[in-house]
């Protein structure tokens, strides 16, 4: 299997963590959505990052899709196997992903020329993800996110999530503000699983 993207994406080195966590084998291509889209449309027409290209040629597009093949492949999922732990965990995961895309939209959103960009969705996007980080801090805070010993699918979002923000917007991200989601996230990037897929942006 071929995981494609950069590591400078959450979502990427999402799937590249889960499926490491699976004890599954895969190969992963760094190419760039921006600067690399002629080797990705090659891979994928629709050059979106991650994709899978799994070993009878199939692409599979979007972070949770991959994850779900892997779990296939792997016979088993990380998530907790009783109903209203499995519950928390879907519902931490998912704000750990919504704080994901709204930092990835803070990111693109700076990147448009300053006459281009529209103040009121700016502060939609920045409060939605402020909101989800809170969430986040007050989950690590009470215990229900962790760095291990077994890590399930919501620390590893929230840990990624938040070293996305800290990588890319640490000016909307400061450390002081959200102090457990920020220990619970190093614990986690001091793991050998974090340290083998490194937030990168080459």
């Amino acid at each position: 299997m071929l995981l494609v993207g950069m590591l400078d994406s959450p979502y990427v080195r999402r799937a590249a963590v889960t499926g490491t966590l699976l004890e599954l084998e895969f190969e992963h291509r760094s190419v760039s959505v921006f600067r690399h889209m002629d080797e990705f449309r090659a891979i994928n027409p629709l050059i979106k990052a991650p994709s899978l290209v799994t070993d009878d040629g199939t692409v599979i597009s979007e972070s949770l899709l991959i994850i779900q093949h892997f779990e296939d492949l792997a016979g088993r999922s990380l998530r907790p196997v009783e109903a209203s732990a499995r519950m928390r965990d879907l519902s931490l995961t998912g704000i750990g992903i919504v704080a994901a895309d709204k930092a990835v939209g803070i990111e693109y959103e700076r990147k448009r020329p300053e006459a281009q960009r529209y103040a009121p969705w700016q502060e939609r996007i920045a409060t939605q993800l402020h909101t989800a980080l809170d969430l986040l801090d007050a989950a690590a805070g009470g215990g229900e996110l962790s760095a291990g010993p077994e890590l399930l699918p919501s620390d590893i979002a929230a840990a990624i999530a938040w070293g996305f923000c800290r990588f890319v917007i640490p000016d909307f991200a400061p450390v002081e503000r959200w102090p457990a989601l920020a220990a619970q996230a190093s614990a986690c990037e001091a793991l050998d699983v974090f340290k083998r897929w490194p937030i990168d942006r080459e």
